[in-house]
């Protein structure tokens, strides 16, 4: 049993880099007077101002004296498990108990607050939350750690080697002395920050890799969690907005006179996006939107219909696009196929559909613009605000309050809802709040989508009626051109993300082509769970299985065969299949199919059992294996596998956008269709054991899904369906 981890050296791993320098941290040791208390409650930044005396060694977390300890976590908590994990991290380091531990919202500050996969901003996506915090948070838990042993070193006049930090006790095993954290709080604030910290090795984690509680579900549980409908302010409006009804529609003209005659409607405003109607509830703005009469200018109106867009993509799909990967000679080889096969995969355009719509709370005063609300792209948001009002960024101020689910949503490029609401804060009196709610059927019919894809691949086998050749053509719109990210992410033509997952297709063949179309539609697009792999990985592993019975191998077998080089992606196929009992015959109507895919660097693959009864699909069960690294909590790991492949799975067999004449077709849950509790399958989810740093576990059980899905529909039925949602003949 080790009794002294800061002597026990040959265990632990010396990181030479100082603290501030490596982990981007804020450090100083503040103890920070009172400050006048705005808005407060949970999960909102800044909702328990520091105290004289509070211990608050960097940017990422404060002590008390009552002994409590918050983390500010920089990253939204939109029901994914951010705020344990965070909390978990500087816990681990710090030593502390559990239960001592709290988060807030960190607020909007990217030069303390920035995620580091993505340079000088500051936000939530792409699985990047535990990834880009690994380090950072541990080493402010560490950091805060030593301070309070130097503390009660000098007080108590003994070594700082012979002081143990368990539990969030602070103890000398010889004079028997103890101290709580918050007791040493002041004395801690005195030390100066080190900068060479001391991390455990993976086999001293005490919290890392636990099913500890979630930091989040007591407040969710008892109603005291704080969304951005919660948020109350004194004069403070409610706005619905008018939008128009097709894309590239703008107002004419509008009469509020039978608006303004609704009880309770205070003002209405015309704003870039349409009219917007305020009253002092959401109930009766809604009627007097609806009571506004309003002659839209359809000159420039989008018309097109879903089938007409895919019968555009088809025939771009007969021509070459930019290139996004280019390995061997593919028409070369194309030419000597002694075989060649060809199909055509698609997906529709789809919506977000959070559970909490789009919403937000802006104030607009002389010091600048405030906001509250579920924010997932802080950096560019406070950016666009700034810009919209012509202030400083710094001017506007954001707290992050928890956000009832985004799946990308909230990130949007352009900031197109949050914008909405600052406009209409703009049109009125300095001072007065605006509530701004979108309905279901606003950001159903308003929003921003995951694009329509078109599919077109081609593979040819050889002599031997082994592949040689793969051929893969994607077409669909790129959601990073036109925003901040272009530059970056879009290079000689190829949008990055339209083609991840298939760019770097892992199967090892001679001559691999990856091209891309990116029409361009004023249908307005952004990123989806998973992003471009929603889409990719459909195609690329339902393809996969028609290779392999072509040529007349097992789909797992094939894979295996092709994955050379891959341990990741093997080592969770093997797992998954072995759990599901994949050489187990299956009865009459009934299969069983197998898909792997890798995104956000996890990795994924999952085996779908279905049974097919009088033309209709059910998902049985479903066995997930992951490989994210070093898995930090199992619990929130095997909650967001099921829940992903969940989201997924609605995509799978029914989720479907649809435009006829412009107009987008669904409105609500009662026709765009999410997965109901009876369609959700039993499922089980096996962690691969890691030494590896952390990944993301949000999105990458989301793409896998669908092609595990119909690769067991073809085992049941004998029917390729190729375009989701999957509809039997």
């Amino acid at each position: 049993m080790k009794t002294d981890r800061i002597v026990n050296l040959s265990r632990r791993r010396f990181l030479t880099k100082s603290v501030a320098a490596a982990a981007g941290l804020t450090l100083g040791v503040i103890p920070i007077a009172g400050a006048g208390m705005r808005e407060s409650g949970p999960g909102l930044a800044g909702s328990a101002p520091a105290e004289a005396g509070d211990f608050q060694p960097n940017a990422f977390l404060r002590i008390s004296r009552d002994n409590s300890i918050t983390v500010i976590s920089k990253h939204l908590e939109m029901g994914q498990g951010t705020y344990t994990g965070m909390a978990t991290l500087v816990a681990e380091e710090l030593d502390a108990d559990w239960e001592q531990v709290r988060v807030e919202g960190a607020p909007a500050d990217a030069a303390r607050y920035r995620n580091l996969f993505w340079g000088e901003a500051q936000g939530t996506g792409g699985s990047t939350a535990i990834a880009n915090s690994w380090l950072q948070m541990r080493k402010a838990g560490a950091a805060a750690r030593q301070m309070l042993i130097e503390a009660a070193a000098k007080q108590w006049q003994v070594k700082p080697a012979e002081i143990e930090v368990k539990g969030g006790i602070v103890s000398h095993a010889v004079s028997g002395r103890k101290a709580r954290f918050g007791e040493l709080a002041d004395a801690a604030a005195e030390q100066p920050v080190p900068q060479d910290v001391l991390l455990k090795d993976q086999d001293e984690f005490r919290l890392i890799g636990k099913r500890l509680p979630r930091k989040d579900s007591p407040e969710k549980i008892d109603g005291s969690a704080r969304f951005t409908i919660d948020v109350r302010l004194p004069n403070m409006v409610t706005a619905v907005v008018a939008h128009p009804p097709r894309f590239g529609a703008k107002v004419r003209s509008f009469n509020a006179t039978a608006a303004k005659a609704m009880p309770g409607v205070k003002y209405v405003v015309q704003i870039p996006s349409g009219v917007a109607v305020m009253a002092g509830d959401y109930w009766s703005a809604k009627r007097g939107r609806d009571a506004l009469q309003v002659e839209w200018d359809e000159s420039n109106a989008f018309t097109l219909s879903s089938k007409q867009i895919l019968e555009q993509y088809r025939a771009l799909a007969n021509e070459p696009g930019n290139v996004g990967r280019n390995q061997g000679d593919t028409a070369g080889a194309m030419t000597k196929a002694a075989k060649v096969m060809e199909a055509e995969y698609s997906v529709p355009y789809l919506a977000h559909a959070p559970m909490e719509p789009m919403d937000c709370v802006v104030r607009i005063d002389a010091s600048g613009c405030e906001i509250w609300n579920g924010e997932q792209m802080n950096t560019g948001d406070q950016h666009a605000v700034a810009a919209a009002l012509g202030i400083k960024p710094e001017q506007v101020r954001i707290n992050m309050l928890y956000a009832g689910g985004s799946f990308g949503r909230r990130a949007n490029p352009k900031a197109d809802y949050v914008l909405e609401a600052v406009h209409i804060a703009k049109a009125l009196k300095p001072g007065i709040p605006v509530k701004m709610i979108w309905s279901r059927e606003d950001d159903m019919r308003a929003g921003f989508y995951r694009p329509l894809f078109l599919h077109r691949l081609r593979a040819g086998l050889n002599g031997d009626n082994q592949p040689t050749v793969w051929q893969q053509r994607i077409v669909g719109q790129s959601i990073m051109a036109g925003t901040a990210f272009e530059s970056m992410m879009i290079k000689e033509g190829v949008d990055q993300t339209s083609v991840e997952g298939a760019a770097n297709l892992p199967y090892t063949l001679e001559n691999i082509q990856i091209d891309l179309h990116s029409p361009i539609l004023p249908v307005p697009v952004q990123w989806w769970r998973s992003v471009g792999s929603t889409h990719t990985a459909f195609a690329v592993e339902c393809f996969v299985d028609e290779l392999a019975e072509a040529v007349g191998k097992d789909p797992v077998a094939f894979r295996r065969s092709y994955l050379t080089g891959h341990s990741r992606h093997l080592g969770v196929l093997n797992l998954a299949v072995e759990k599901a009992g994949w050489s187990e015959p299956m009865g009459p109507g009934r299969g069983r199919g197998v898909a792997v895919h890798e995104s956000f660097n996890s990795y994924v693959a999952q085996v779908a059992e279905v049974t097919v009864r009088r033309g209709v699909i059910h998902v049985d069960r479903v066995v997930i294996a992951v490989d994210c690294g070093i898995p930090i909590n199992p619990d929130v790991i095997e909650a967001q596998m099921q829940g992903g492949m969940g989201y997924g799975l609605a995509a799978t067999l029914a989720s479907e956008l649809t435009f006829k004449d412009g107009r987008v077709e669904q409105s609500n849950f009662n026709d765009y269709l999410s997965l109901r509790i009876d369609q959700m399958p039993e499922v089980e989810v096996y962690i691969v054991p890691s030494t590896e740093p952390p990944t993301g576990v949000g999105e990458p059980a989301t793409p896998v899904i669908a092609p595990a899905v119909a690769n067991a529909v073809y085992a049941a039925t004998g029917q390729r369906l190729r375009q989701l949602p999957l509809r039997l003949a």
